[in-house]
């Protein structure tokens, strides 16, 4: 297995997690880890961060998995209709923010704790989250992820092809997994104002939603169009795709090696950042008795 492809499964999964297709859904999902929450201490949030990207990488590896091992032989003729999944999916998310935005809820996974609206992070629903990016995602991304992993199960080496599979799942969750960290351990400001305005934090998440589900729609018929007339321009998808290859290329410079220290870095630092406040807490003076308590006047 020394010859196995690896560092390239590692940075197609990378690349994958800024994929055109679902390249807004990104900027959602870590927009939704402060809108989400209301606790500003950020040794809560860097776990939350890390429990949400393992749910939403699992999801997302998962919907890839079973997709790729059963189209690979019709991959061409199904990679043809995927654009019509990503408008489905598109508005599907669109109804979702204006239904969050109008201040109501949405139908939890879970027990509900709170009857006000809210944007859930429960792990079913980050791992559905990260399920619904890969649905978005496929039309783009379904060719090299065929072609690296798939191709070494269908030549018959399982334990190949299990490599690579993990490997491209690692490379994904290590870029979703940097960036939520950085959230974590930059947010405390957002939320503390966040908090200020109550109930309207879901309404803002809802509206993100809402903004996000049009675009991968709108994405998704652009893709219909393309199919269509391969000239076809669209200055709304350009723009974003400006973007979206500035950061791809930014990965693809920089390296999983690179990537990998980056997200191991910040662990540490929220880890640091967790001992102190025990040590803290630790040394911190009892307060005296209410008899002892010095008298007022």
């Amino acid at each position: 297995m020394n010859d196995l492809p690896l560092a390239l499964a590692l940075t197609a999964g990378m690349l994958a997690a800024v994929n055109p297709c679902g390249f807004a859904l990104l900027p959602a999902y870590l927009s939704l880890l402060v809108l989400g929450d209301d606790t500003p201490r950020r040794t809560v949030a860097v776990g939350r961060a890390l429990t949400a990207t393992a749910a939403m990488t699992a999801g997302f590896a998962a919907l890839f998995g079973v997709f790729g091992l059963a189209v690979q032989p019709v991959a061409g003729q199904v990679q043809e209709q995927l654009p019509w999944f990503t408008i489905a999916f598109g508005l599907l998310m669109a109804a979702a923010g204006a239904w969050l935005l109008a201040g109501r809820q949405l139908p939890a996974l879970t027990p509900k704790i709170r009857r006000a609206p809210t944007v859930t992070r429960s792990l079913p629903s980050m791992a559905l989250f990260g399920m619904a990016y890969a649905t978005a995602s496929l039309g783009c991304t379904i060719a090299p992820f065929l072609a690296i992993v798939v191709s070494a199960f269908r030549s018959g080496s399982t334990g190949e092809g299990i490599a690579l599979f993990a490997a491209y799942a690692g490379g994904m969750g290590l870029v979703v997994g940097a960036s939520s960290l950085t959230v974590a351990l930059t947010r405390t400001t957002a939320v503390t104002r966040l908090r200020r305005f109550g109930a309207i934090a879901p309404r803002l998440g809802g509206g993100l939603l809402l903004l996000v589900g049009v675009y991968v729609a709108y994405y998704g018929w652009y893709e219909i169009r393309v199919q269509r007339d391969p000239t076809t321009q669209d200055p709304v998808v350009d723009a974003a795709g400006a973007v979206q290859r500035t950061i791809a290329n930014a990965l693809d410079t920089i390296g999983p090696a690179l990537i990998a220290a980056l997200f191991a870095g910040l662990l540490v630092t929220g880890v640091i950042i967790r001992r102190r406040r025990a040590a803290r807490r630790g040394s911190a003076p009892d307060s005296p008795p209410a008899s002892q308590a010095p008298l007022s006047g």
